[in-house]
Parts: structure tokens; sequence; C-alpha cells
């Protein structure tokens, strides 16, 4: 994904692939999300009006670029793990000891499946908090991409709370699905934060 463009990407995701998919463009917002944040603050940092702000804004500039490399890697890892899935469903299953293989490297593969998404609603949650952290010492010139960030990296949670879901329900082990739906739940209260950034950013555009 590092070497192609935004539009042939976009025509992989577009095709009859299975992959590129949801979890791909989950993940591919999170790190707009991220970017963005970075952007607010390189364009806050060095300003002598927003000095008093320096610091959280260098110290989230570095958070952010760690984010969306993160980020960025997840895309590409989500691909990996779903092709992980259809490569197990197609195991041989002739025999009782071939089924048995066959089913465990299935289930494997749908925990690796959902561990991908989760960790991008992990890395959006953090996206949204660090939203939140520079919004006030934030550049009023882009005051609203600080909501962007937010509402990108909203989209990119809910999204990849989708792709959690979808492989949850066919994993037979349920600690597993506990472990899964636990840490999903964990990261989607981010939610609600990003919903008040954008609220917040929205009321003092309109004031």
């Amino acid at each position: 994904m590092r070497k192609t463009t935004i539009e042939e990407w976009l025509a992989d995701l577009a095709s009859d692939k299975p992959a590129p998919g949801g979890g791909a463009a989950a993940g591919m917002n999170a790190a707009v999300g991220a970017a963005l944040v970075s952007m607010v603050c390189n364009l806050t940092i060095g300003k002598p009006k927003f000095a008093e702000h320096e610091q959280v804004m260098r110290e989230a500039l570095a958070e952010a670029e760690r984010l969306r490399a993160e980020a960025v890697q997840l895309a590409e890892d989500d691909a990996e793990a779903f092709s992980g899935v259809v490569a197990a469903y197609k195991l041989p299953k002739g025999t009782d000891e071939e089924k048995a293989a066959r089913t465990a490297a299935i289930q494997a593969g749908l925990v690796d499946a959902a561990e991908v998404p989760l960790a991008v609603a992990k890395v959006s949650a953090e996206i949204i908090r660090l939203s939140g952290r520079i919004l006030d010492g934030s550049n009023p010139n882009v005051l609203s991409d600080v909501a962007v960030a937010a509402s990108s990296a909203k989209s990119a949670l809910e999204s990849a709370a989708l792709n959690v879901d979808i492989n949850l329900v066919s994993i037979k082990d349920a600690a597993q699905r506990e472990r899964l739906a636990s840490a999903l739940n964990e990261a989607l209260q981010a939610k609600v934060q990003a919903e008040a950034i954008m609220q917040a950013v929205a009321k003092r555009i309109r004031a």
C-alpha cells in the first residue's frame, strides 16, 4: 500500500478481489484521521501566539505520526488475515483428520482476522483521544480539521467494529469471543468523545 497511488488502491478496493475490503478501508480511515492531527499540529507549532501549547502539540505530533504508520500497517495486515481465512476454508476435508485440521485452521484464522480490526479500533480510539487533546490549543484556522480527524477516526472505529463482529459470530471458543468483544467494547467508548469534539468545533465555528 505504501508503494501504490491512491487511485490504484481505490481501483483495487472497487474490484472483484476479496481484499482489500472494508477492513483495509477502516485502517486507511484511521490513517487519515491521524494525518489530520499531524497537519493541525504542524500548522500550530512554531506560531508565537500558540507558544503555551507548543509542548502538547509536539508530543501530539509524534504520537499522531506513530498512529498513522500503525494504521497503514494494519490496513495491509487486514488483507493478509482475510486471505488466511480463505486459505483455511480451501483445505482438504476428505478424512476425519483433514476435517479436524481444517476446522482448527479456520478457527485460528477467524481469531487472527478479528484481531486486526480490533487493533484498528484501538488505534482509532487513540486518534480520537489525541484529537481531543489538541482541540483547545490548535490554530483556529484549522479548527475544523480537528473535527474531521475525530470524525474519520470515529468512522474507522465503527467500521472496524463491524469487521470484528462478523468474525466473532463464527468463533466457537467462548473465551476468545469474550476477550475480543470486551476489548472492542472498551475501544467503542471513544465514540462519545468523537461526537463531543465534533459538536464543540461546530459550536465554535458558528459562534
